[in-house]
């Protein structure tokens, strides 16, 4: 090539390329490399963030890591007596228990809730209210919530024999390990109504503890089983599902309202299981 254009095409190049020596400008993140790039997150909006999409003014805290003692073995009750009937669990840890009775199908985007607020909820089951939801209830307890037994038909159990309560709640564990390979621990008796012959019952069906309630939420706010007080920890609290009434707060709603109480006494949800 002549000197001359020679010149030329250097001269043209330099002007292409401007002062820096670059043709365009580098992205930031091409600049930080790819293993740097990698550790860059995007920005998430406050109104994005999952504790208010549902509700809440702030995240809830991380529960405490739970006792080292192991729950009592499933089928090992029987012979050491009657399960223990409890409405709160002794503990000094500052959590509090989320448990529900059914219901949960009515309010699809709870599953939704349980899996971005990582709550340990508890979920007490009949087989004859569920119905088809079991479906739904699969999703649940994929998210983290547990299952437990609440009776294959909802019955009142006081007063009835043997062999219908043994039916009732052997019945319940025989379906929920069949259809989730489940063996639950934990049985809630309809409307709380339990006796002797209850517990007799729930001992030879492998079940450690009868879960009843401290608390549990209404249209109008908390209502407590011994009468008002604030909440303490290790208390058991019932959130109750809307029924039929479809113009009452939703079961998402009604979580939430609890979910507020919970945080204003500086508490937090532990997992039921691993405190019985």
């Amino acid at each position: 090539m002549r000197p001359g254009r020679l010149a030329a095409v250097l001269l043209t190049a330099a002007l292409l390329t401007g002062p820096t020596g670059c043709a365009t400008s580098v992205d930031p993140i091409e600049r930080l490399g790819r293993k740097a790039a990698q550790g860059v997150r995007p920005h998430r909006p406050a109104a994005e963030r999952p504790y208010r999409r549902w509700g809440l003014v702030s995240p809830l805290p991380a529960p405490p890591k739970p006792p080292a003692r192991p729950p009592r073995a499933a089928g090992a009750a029987r012979a050491a007596g009657p399960p223990p009937v409890v409405d709160h669990v002794r503990t000094s840890d500052p959590v509090v228990f989320l448990t529900y009775d059914d219901g949960a199908e009515r309010d699809p985007r709870f599953v939704d809730m349980v899996r971005e607020l990582r709550l340990p909820v508890s979920m007490f089951l009949t087989d004859s209210v569920v119905g088809p939801g079991y479906g739904y209830f699969a999703h649940l307890r994929s998210v983290g919530a547990d299952l437990q037994n609440h009776t294959l038909d909802h019955p009142s159990l006081r007063g009835l024999p043997y062999a219908g309560q043994r039916s009732e709640i052997c019945g319940q564990r025989d379906k929920l390990r069949s259809r989730f390979g489940v063996r639950p621990r934990l049985f809630r008796p309809p409307y709380g109504s339990y006796d002797t012959t209850t517990l007799r019952a729930a001992a030879d069906c492998g079940v450690s503890a009868v879960v009843l309630w401290r608390a549990a939420t209404t249209d109008a706010g908390l209502r407590f089983t011994h009468g008002p007080h604030a909440l303490r920890r290790g208390d058991i609290l019932l959130v109750a599902s809307d029924g039929d009434d479809l113009a009452g707060p939703s079961l998402r709603e009604r979580t939430t309202r609890l979910l507020r109480e919970v945080q204003g006494e500086g508490l937090t949800v532990g997992r039921l299981q691993d405190y019985l």
